[in-house]
């Protein structure tokens, strides 16, 4: 469909303007706009200035005509005029679709590339078939529904037929005929001998007992209406419009206003209403009616609706509003609230109630009454009781139906719908809704969602967002039009003058790719000879492929291709993943959900979606118009394919928007040549390197580290979380290796961990950069094949324990830097890590006494025994507060005398335990860490030494009294803070 409506806008522009166009250089139309922008933006710096642009105008990047937006993407006038025909569109964008894509870097079996629409036999005889199906299993039915339609398009506008709008639904009204009552104003002479009614929408007729008014828009643009011979309404020309296309007009779908009207000439007409207690009621201006919504005439209804009550109130109560829109008293003043529903806690009167208690003083506080109406709204429909009428003493949501059919019934009330929102088809027109008879698929059918919500429960989503998304769909989710007059695709096979709808075409064509290539050849618009005839492709064929069917016996394709097609089908099915965006969820991939598991056997239902959102340029959304705009080919051309991938894995996981940096792009460039050179360096003085097999705590701890990244990379690409990915596979190994180049020391790197690294790093990078990881595997590295081809890197299990030691090394020299500063230079800032500190003369030495205390003891040791008896392993949670408090006083520590002065230190610490416990588990809590703190510090006083700039380094322990005797009139220090379990504490001194 948008590409049947662009082609159809430029047949239109070369009628209007010539073939080539000459096109007017800017229309007053345009002129007015920037006017009214410029106004608006008053002050604002030029670059800051962003005109406010609808969807619609986004897509044509703000160009006005299809010719235009055609020549920005490098076409010329001769080729423009081509696009006329909306099969030109595909033949001429697929092929460099799959340019851009090849040069992108995109692994892919293009073989089973196809076209949709009846352009492709083939796709077309599955689509017929899936269409069959559907309909023989009852699934289709043709029926009278309100639809959004396009007027211009004259055909239903579903979501993907829209420039704005998409997923808005017909919202449903009761119009209250509210009769004009004789003699007619002169104004209105014309429509003497008719019947003429004020045509109220509602969305609570139930209601309609307590109307003491008609509000109208003073300055509003009204007119008189011919619905039938008889009949005319007084509404807006958009309510009017809706309306003919709902079978409301003398001339169907061509609205026929008598008489143009505003609102000034409707104040004070005499109205008889349905149902009102008051036998004539008057029409009153109101404020802040919008006619963009309903009809533009309002029923009021003082005792519930808050806006009604202030709107009469102001009235009431000022007479100069009354002189101002020459409103008489006896129109306003007889007039009182009628009890209509008791609401609990509002009584019988809400509307009054709650703008007193929100102190509302005019009908111009729109917030506070947004707010009374939330308050009163929901809970008279749910709580409410009718006080009045036939069905006194019933639940409210219970009576409105039955008014509301009694309306009707007795020919008082019609109901109406309109779109919930604005609606803008691709054609460019402003939809409607209109009442069609046409096709419709019966999703939201009782026992077909059943199965559509077990499917979706065995489905891997990703993100319980995306779960939600989809809940949330097959609540609301009801019959939706599959058929449209015009555009491409494939017809309705048993009524031809209709087209599939284009989210109805798609639902089960994943199942098409596994037989595409042996149908088309390799051809994708299945246009090239073959070995089968799309006439050959029966419903018994597809049901055998597809759906476990008979063996078609009076087909005369071969049995070994038949066999062939159900045998790529079943190795392939059920799909495990399907990857879209999030703004399908309320469609398409419910659509697909519904309809395998109406088809398929429920083992080839699908296993998984996964949904993210749209994408970002530099933090602002894609504007052609702003520049802020980038096409892939652009892409590749200034940052190179794997920069612009790199990137793109950057800019953000989940369903929320993803934001390209180019920063980040050109970052990509620097880092990825930046490591080809270090590589190059390394393996041109590989013979410097340690051989050997790796033996020291540094190589231990980076063999460890390439370990952690191989298995935490491998369940990051496995759940699609390519940020992540690429920081555990990409930055944090980057970290790890330098990390273990500082550490080393003179004794320099390990060979064989030096050439480990580099295999495992460009494994693991190659899933975003696979250009960059080619060149690494083959140029630099010498390897035969591809690394795409090599598989994944083989890994032991992770030590977590050294993990935490390694963690623990470099915090605890990040604490002694600090002590250092504040000991001997007396500053509070530590230098930057890896910087010597300076020594304070030539003849002295900078040496660190690092003390150690490998196991809580007192009351510490007490609290954690209290912690480990109050904490579930499993679940990683706590007993209450006032449990564990209660053990605390109980133990040794409550006994103690100076328990209150225990206790002020106790709490902090349990605190940081318990927080320390849920995110680590049970070894959070044990006495000792789960290893030896003085063996590793012992065991790195090399780079303790250099990270630090000490010349001397002991490791002792802080229970060891010669220990403590080393650090003389300092031992104070370790009074001051003592070395506790993670946390040592350094003394540092100078020696001659």
């Amino acid at each position: 469909m948008p590409i049947k409506a662009s082609a159809d806008k430029l047949a239109r522009e070369i009628q209007q303007f010539g073939d080539p166009p000459n096109f007017p250089h800017e229309s007053e139309e345009e002129i007015d706009t920037v006017q009214e922008a410029e106004e608006a933006n008053a002050g604002a710096p030029p670059d800051k200035f962003k005109g406010k642009k609808s969807k619609a105008a986004s897509k044509s990047g703000g160009q006005k005509f299809q010719w235009e937006i055609m020549r920005s993407f490098g076409l010329s006038d001769n080729e423009i005029s081509k696009f006329q025909n909306p099969y030109n569109w595909l033949t001429y964008f697929p092929p460099l679709a799959k340019e851009d894509l090849i040069a992108f870097g995109l692994g892919c079996d293009w073989r089973r590339s196809f076209i949709t629409t009846d352009m492709n036999p083939f796709y077309d005889s599955f689509v017929r078939w899936q269409m069959r199906k559907l309909k023989s299993l009852g699934k289709i039915v043709k029926d009278v529904r309100y639809t959004i339609f396009s007027p211009l398009d004259g055909q239903p506008c579903a979501d993907h037929d829209r420039a704005s709008g998409e997923g808005v639904q017909p919202q449903e009204y009761t119009i209250i005929k509210m009769e004009l009552v004789s003699p007619f104003p002169p104004k209105l002479g014309v429509l003497e001998g008719r019947r003429v009614f004020l045509a109220a929408a509602t969305l609570r007729p139930e209601t309609m007992y307590g109307q003491t008014n008609a509000w109208v828009l003073p300055d509003g643009k009204y007119g008189a209406y011919e619905i039938n011979d008889t009949d005319v309404f007084i509404l807006t020309q958009r309510a009017a419009l809706n309306l003919a296309y709902q079978k409301y007009s003398r001339i169907p779908e061509k609205p026929t206003c008598l008489v143009e009207l505003t609102g000034y000439d409707l104040i004070g007409l005499p109205l008889r209403s349905p149902l009102s207690f008051n036998e004539i009621i008057y029409a009153l201006p109101m404020l802040t009616i919008l006619t963009d919504k309903g009809t533009g005439i309002v029923t009021s209804v003082p005792s519930d609706a808050p806006d009604d009550y202030m709107a009469l109130h102001d009235l009431k109560s000022k007479p100069a509003l009354r002189a101002k829109y020459g409103v008489k008293d006896e129109w306003v003043l007889p007039f009182e609230i009628i009890p209509i529903i008791n609401i609990p806690e509002f009584g019988d009167r809400a509307a009054e109630k709650v703008c007193m208690d929100l102190k509302i003083k005019s009908q111009n506080e729109k917030e506070k009454l947004a707010d009374a109406k939330k308050l009163t709204y929901l809970k008279g429909f749910t709580e409410g009781t009718m006080l009045v009428g036939e069905f006194t003493g019933r639940k409210v949501q219970e009576a409105k139906a039955f008014i509301r059919s009694k309306l009707l019934e007795m020919g008082l009330a019609i109901m109406y719908s309109e779109p919930e929102k604005r609606v803008v088809s691709r054609s460019g027109d402003d939809c409607v809704v209109a009442l069609t008879d046409q096709w419709y698929l019966t999703y939201g059918e009782e026992e077909w969602r059943k199965l559509a919500e077990e499917c979706l429960s065995n489905m891997n989503l990703y993100s319980e967002e995306t779960r939600h998304g989809f809940e949330h769909t097959l609540s609301w989710l009801n019959q939706w039009a599959c058929s449209r007059s015009f555009g491409l695709g494939t017809r309705i096979p048993w009524d031809e003058q209709f087209l599939v709808e284009s989210l109805s075409d798609s639902t089960i064509y994943m199942a098409y790719y596994t037989v595409a290539h042996l149908l088309q050849n390799g051809d994708i618009y299945g246009s090239s000879r073959s070995s089968i005839k799309p006439e050959q492709l029966t419903d018994e064929v597809w049901d055998f492929i597809f759906c476990g069917g008979a063996y078609p016996k009076s087909s005369d394709i071969s049995s070994s291709i038949l066999n062939k097609m159900k045998q790529e089908f079943e190795y392939w099915y059920p799909f495990d993943l399907r990857v879209s965006g999030k703004d399908l969820i309320q469609n398409h991939l419910t659509f697909s959900i519904y309809n395998h598991t109406a088809i398929m056997s429920k083992k080839h239902w699908p296993r998984g979606f996964r949904c993210n959102g749209h994408i970002m340029l530099n933090s602002e959304k894609m504007s052609k118009s702003t520049g802020n705009f980038r096409t892939l080919r652009q892409a590749i051309e200034e940052f190179s394919a794997d920069a612009t991938r790199f990137s793109l894995a950057d800019a953000g996981d989940g369903v929320d928007d993803a934001n390209f940096v180019f920063e980040t792009a050109n970052a990509a460039i620097l880092r990825l040549t930046k490591e080809i050179s270090w590589m190059e360096e390394v393996l041109a003085a590989e013979s410097s390197l340690r051989t050997g097999p790796p033996s020291t705590y540094a190589d231990r701890v980076f063999a460890n580290d390439i370990n952690i990244a191989v298995k935490m990379t491998e369940q990051n690409y496995r759940d699609y979380m390519f940020r992540e990915a690429l920081k555990t596979g990409f930055y944090d190994l980057q970290a790890a290796r330098d990390e273990y180049r500082f550490s080393c020391g003179a004794g320099g790197m390990n060979r064989d961990l030096v050439w480990h690294f580099m295999d495992v790093q460009t494994r693991l990078i190659t899933p975003i950069c696979p250009h960059y990881g080619e060149y690494v595997w083959r140029i630099l590295l010498n390897k035969n094949g591809f690394v795409v081809k090599a598989g994944w890197p083989v890994a032991d299990s992770p030590d977590l324990t050294l993990k935490i030691a390694n963690k623990y090394l470099q915090d605890s020299i990040v604490l002694m830097r600090k002590l250092l500063q504040k000991q001997i230079l007396g500053s509070k800032k530590a230098n930057k890590k890896g910087a010597p500190v300076t020594t304070l003369s030539e003849d002295n030495r900078l040496a660190g006494l690092i003390y150690v205390n490998e196991q809580f003891d007192g009351w510490k040791a007490e609290c954690l025994r209290i912690l480990q008896s109050k904490f579930d392993s499993k679940t990683h949670t706590f007993a209450p507060d006032g449990e564990i408090m209660e053990a605390l006083k109980n133990s040794s520590i409550g006994q103690a005398a100076n328990f209150k002065q225990t206790q002020k230190l106790c709490m902090p610490f349990l605190r940081f335990k318990k927080d320390e416990a849920v995110t680590l588990g049970a070894q959070a809590l044990e006495l000792r860490l789960p290893f030896g703190e003085i063996e590793v510090l012992q065991e790195n006083l090399d780079l303790i030494r250099r990270q630090i700039g000490l010349e001397e380094v002991e490791i002792l322990s802080a229970t060891d009294p010669d220990a403590l005797a080393k650090a003389g009139t300092l031992v104070s220090l370790l009074n001051q803070n003592p070395p506790s379990p993670g946390n040592p504490t350094a003394i540092f001194l100078t020696r001659s």
